[in-house]
């Protein structure tokens, strides 16, 4: 038991958002476990391995994040990856992973760890979504699907949870400078036929008002904001930080 810390676990908390979510969590106080497919030992939080595409993996991670705080108070899925690809050419295999990661696992965390949060005075989840949890994009059929679907998910649970006094909300960033936007460009310039230099411009920022890529401590703070005090309003509802794109 961590006394009066709170205890957060954060998915995908190796590199990008999660990581800077993990980082922000620790500066504020928090106790947290930095769960990712391949770990950082030097990062943030306490480390632990999990395949969260997998049943079993989502349950050791709550389970291993009571086991070293002895509560729960926060979950922050955050993890994720893109693949790029026209429908006709889409792999099946890679539809089922990105739904299982981006969208089940959030569901398997909320079912697996609830009984803490209801527990915990201020019980929380946020989900790390994305614009595309509101607006579609070409070439992402399964990225956008379970973006959208998380945030079904969201409202479902913050119904629920309004009984037990457990919070859910979710985060939509537009496109983020982590790894994950920067492993695109390429596959987004083979999709659209055109040069790589032109992709951020072209594609990647071409709906937003503001021409710039979010940085991670800005998705980070506002997480924060979500898991703080006022944030339990929110619930139910996403934060959208893109810049402008949605407002088209």
């Amino acid at each position: 038991m961590s006394g009066s810390r709170r205890a957060a676990l954060v998915t995908g908390a190796a590199s990008g958002i999660g990581r800077a979510i993990a980082a922000r969590l620790e500066a504020d106080d928090w106790d947290v476990l930095a769960v990712d497919l391949e770990p950082d030992t030097d990062g943030p939080g306490e480390p632990f391995a999990a395949d969260l595409t997998t049943r079993e993996a989502n349950r050791a991670s709550v389970a291993a994040a009571l086991d070293r705080f002895g509560r729960l108070d926060a979950v922050v899925p955050s993890a994720g990856f893109q693949h790029i690809a026209p429908v006709e050419a889409f792999p099946e295999d890679v539809w089922e992973e990105l739904i299982a990661l981006l969208l089940t696992s959030p569901f398997l965390l909320a079912r697996y760890a609830w009984p803490a949060l209801r527990a915990s005075a201020d019980g929380r989840i946020v989900v790390v979504a994305s614009v595309h949890g509101l607006v579609a994009s070409r070439f992402k059929s399964a990225y956008v699907s379970a973006k959208h679907g998380v945030l079904g998910l969201v409202k479902t649970l913050a119904l629920e949870g309004a009984e037990v006094g457990i919070a859910v909300s979710a985060v939509c960033p537009g496109y983020v400078r982590t790894p994950l936007v920067e492993s695109q460009i390429n596959a987004q310039a083979r999709a659209h036929g055109i040069a790589e230099e032109r992709v951020v411009e072209d594609v990647l920022l071409t709906q937003q008002a503001i021409k710039e890529l979010l940085e991670p401590k800005e998705v980070a703070d506002a997480v924060a904001f979500l898991l703080g005090p006022t944030g339990r309003f929110a619930t139910g509802s996403p934060l959208v930080v893109d810049g402008g794109w949605s407002a088209r």
